[in-house]
């Protein structure tokens, strides 16, 4: 039984590197960790307010001894793990992305959480332990080296804890979509006084639940908040936001990291939108024309959602 362990969340990155032979990169599990002997992608937790391009660069170097350059998002992926020995449970979010080698060499490590850095072929790495994320991410059947909670806890999406400067804060994972529908119009939804960019009109999407993968997430938001049922398309990129005191419905101010992923998403039959969740941080939901969303001011738009309508080229 794994429902008495603690729940906790964490946000981490990982690197998918390959050699000029076609060779992965992979390290492995030390005694101190979780899962000794398993192997892994190398990458780890995205500190408070640093920004996960700078994260998997840090990590790969820490845990290998090699210099890397990201060249792009490869997966979003979501899982949970129970560490009885621990007394916990963790729901993990990774962003895994694709890197090169610009320098460095091997190296080993001591009394830390991995101890082996090594590169293998897809077919060598298929006979070992993996981490089910790395085997997902490699394109290989699944490992069963991961201990799955029973049943997902109750976590809220977000959880804010004293730093230490004394200031409240919270990281938090969310799912958001560039929704489009076969008209070309774009769906928004307007945020609810009370909460950061009150008034403003944002993407559809919000936090994912403790054991739910992003994509999911996202489709159940949209529905939530716009009364609409939509068709992932493909993933568009991550974005990471932090305000060191943001001012919310919680009534004090909060160091807020946000780690956001962004999705295409259309719907192939529109309806008039309506929103569900009354009360939330969503107050209404409308489809814009191309050129009604030109035409809106960017200070009407959240910064998230300038910046994705931009990068998608919608307006």
């Amino acid at each position: 039984m794994t429902t008495s362990l603690e729940p906790l969340r964490r946000i981490a990155a990982y690197a998918v590197c390959a050699d000029s032979d076609g060779r992965v990169l992979l390290v492995r599990a030390s005694e101190r960790s979780g899962t000794p002997g398993t192997w892994s992608l190398p990458g780890g937790a995205v500190d408070h307010g640093e920004d996960p391009h700078h994260t998997v660069v840090r990590e790969t170097a820490a845990e290998t001894g090699l210099s890397v350059t990201v060249a792009g998002l490869h997966d979003v992926l979501a899982d949970m793990r129970a560490l009885p020995e621990r007394g916990i449970t963790i729901h993990t979010d990774r962003l895994i992305y694709r890197v090169s080698v610009r320098g460095g060499t091997l190296a080993d490590r001591v009394d830390r959480p991995t101890d082996l850095a090594r590169w293998f072929t897809l077919d060598e790495a298929r006979e070992l332990p993996l981490r089910s994320f790395a085997a997902r991410a490699l394109g290989l059947p699944a490992s069963s080296a991961d201990i799955v909670p029973d049943e997902p806890p109750e976590f809220p999406s977000f959880y804010a804890v004293p730093g230490p400067d004394g200031l409240h804060r919270a990281q938090r994972f969310a799912a958001y979509a560039v929704v489009t529908d076969p008209d070309g119009r774009v769906l928004l939804t307007r945020v609810s006084d009370g909460y950061p960019g009150a008034g403003c009109w944002h993407l559809p999407g919000g936090g994912t639940d403790y054991g739910e993968q992003p994509g999911a997430a996202l489709i159940r938001e949209l529905v939530e908040e716009t009364g609409q049922t939509g068709r992932l398309v493909e993933l568009l990129g991550v974005a990471s936001h932090r305000d060191a005191a943001s001012l919310g419905p919680e009534g004090y101010p909060i160091d807020w990291h946000g780690v956001r992923a962004f999705y295409r998403v259309v719907v192939d039959q529109p309806a008039p939108p309506t929103v569900a969740d009354v009360g939330g941080s969503t107050c209404e939901a409308r489809w814009f024309a191309r050129e009604e969303l030109g035409a809106l001011p960017t200070d009407r738009l959240t910064e998230v959602t300038a910046e994705a309508v931009q990068a998608a080229r919608l307006a």
